[in-house]
């Protein structure tokens, strides 16, 4: 979210239970969803994804877990690998 200039810095807050995370927004995040269940998703579907979550092609991000890490949509599709969706912004 923050390579895409939706949220400014970020840290990590130890309370020694599960931790927390203290994010600062910058008001250009307007609608941020999770998946759940984590749908499969093929390279060739990503497209497919983008039209039901995404109100524009050109706004908004799909995140997703692949082989290769967690990335965008847009890099998925660069490196043609499909995974699981966890969610997207815009």
């Amino acid at each position: 979210m923050q390579k895409h200039g939706y949220i400014g810095e970020f840290e990590k807050v130890d309370d020694h239970r599960a931790g927390k995370i203290v994010v600062e927004l910058n008001g250009r995040l307007n609608k941020c969803g999770v998946m759940s269940p984590r749908y499969d998703v093929c390279s060739h579907e990503i497209e497919d994804w983008i039209g039901r979550l995404l109100p524009s092609r050109q706004f908004g991000v799909i995140v997703l877990t692949t082989s290769a890490g967690i990335m965008d949509h847009e890099e998925a599709r660069r490196k043609k690998v499909g995974g699981k969706v966890l969610g997207f912004f815009y």
